[in-house]
């Protein structure tokens, strides 16, 4: 620097800053303590609760706490940050209240596996299972306290095993959260062309199934019981890949050849919180039923009219095959209020008069919309 050229004097320069620095280490040290002092107020709640068998997962609780400081925020902290953040928050005071096993469709990686830490936070005890059907199991037989289980895609449609599952397992919707997902092809391998085989579970095979066509029309596709399966299987050969989370590319040292390979960008996954026994409180907005029909004309319409009648929306509807009954049907439906409330009692009443046989699933609360593709949890609606 030319001796002539004024000197910028650094400590003056570094003075603004340090004094912002000064003020967000304060900031900081007011936050712990507010921490702890919360921290201390869950293990109380979870004296309480000891020796109860009220579950410390309170999706109704969550959901308001979460409004409700949306609603006091004035920024500029954005609302999905101050949600993302909060998740977390929930999520160790129900660990310091009671350890909580949950089971997902694993291993680490699934898009399951990064559904179910998105919403219920890191302080969980996650535990995999192999298929779905081991998810049911586990919960319905209390080996876990909550299960998180793929039900429907936007491209693909409805996870037909899931709703299989609630017919064979005595377990109950506590939750629901919709999930942003993006898949990317993943290998040892660094060259698309040298690709002879694709591993992947079914729905994400169907969900890439043009990207695969026009890129790897040669290749095998092989499905597996998970995507996270799915990558291991690649591990030790270039010539074949897998279709996953972005993120498995971390965990396992794969490389990423191609990304956001679904064949429609807006590309949602809603999942379930499945427990053992149905919630009993809170402000739900959904329920979900499974009913089947007597064999007579006219029997579904009088159900459909029955619901419209009252002013409830009916939201999803659709039948399965009724296992050991030819030609006979399981009808799954959402609607759109606390069918478990009082004031439905006499419309729960009249459709069971309607009805050969209705089972309700769970009355639970509207659920958020979570971005886990890859880049940031964004958290909106």
């Amino acid at each position: 620097m030319p001796d002539d050229m004024p000197k910028i004097d650094d400590a003056a320069h570094d003075a603004p800053l340090d004094n912002v620095r000064d003020a967000i280490d304060q900031v900081d040290r007011d936050l712990l303590s507010l921490l702890n002092r919360r921290a201390a107020l869950s293990l109380e709640v979870g004296k309480l609760k000891a020796g109860s068998d009220e579950p410390v997962f309170k999706p109704f609780r969550e959901k308001e706490v979460l409004e409700k400081l949306s609603g006091l925020n004035p920024g500029p902290l954005p609302d999905e940050h101050l949600r993302a953040v909060y998740r977390e928050i929930m999520s160790s005071s129900r660990r310091l209240q009671r350890s909580q096993k949950v089971a997902y469709l694993g291993p680490d990686g699934t898009f399951s596996y990064f559904a179910a830490v998105s919403y219920l936070g890191k302080s969980a005890d996650f535990e995999p299972r192999r298929t779905i059907d081991e998810v049911f199991e586990a919960v319905s037989l209390r080996d876990v306290e909550l299960g998180v289980i793929p039900l429907e895609n936007s491209l693909q449609g409805t996870v037909g095993q899931s709703l299989d599952l609630f017919l064979r397992h005595e377990v109950f919707i506590q939750a629901e959260l919709y999930c942003k997902i993006s898949h990317s092809l993943l290998s040892k391998g660094t060259d698309l062309t040298r690709i002879e085989e694709v591993y992947s579970h079914p729905q994400p095979l169907a969900q890439c199934g043009a990207w695969l066509k026009a890129h790897l029309p040669m290749a095998r596709i092989v499905p597996t019981d998970s995507t996270a399966a799915a990558a291991k299987r690649v591990l030790y050969n270039p010539k074949s890949a897998a279709i996953g989370h972005v993120k498995l590319s971390e965990m396992l040292g794969l490389n990423v050849l191609a990304s956001r390979i679904e064949d429609l960008p807006d590309n949602w996954t809603r999942f379930l919180v499945i427990g053992p026994a149905e919630t009993k409180a809170g402000n739900r907005d959904k329920t979900s039923i499974l009913f089947t029909l007597p064999d007579k004309p006219g029997a579904l319409s009088a159900v459909l009219s029955k619901l419209a009648g009252e002013g409830i929306n009916l939201t999803k509807l659709e039948s399965r095959p009724l296992r050991g009954e030819k030609w006979k049907y399981v009808f799954f439906a959402d609607l759109q209020c606390d069918l478990g409330s009082e004031e439905y009692a006499t419309v729960i009443a009249d459709l069971r008069t309607e009805l050969h046989s209705l089972r309700i699933l769970g009355s639970y609360p509207a659920g958020p919309h979570l971005d886990v593709s890859g880049s940031a949890v964004v958290e909106r609606g």
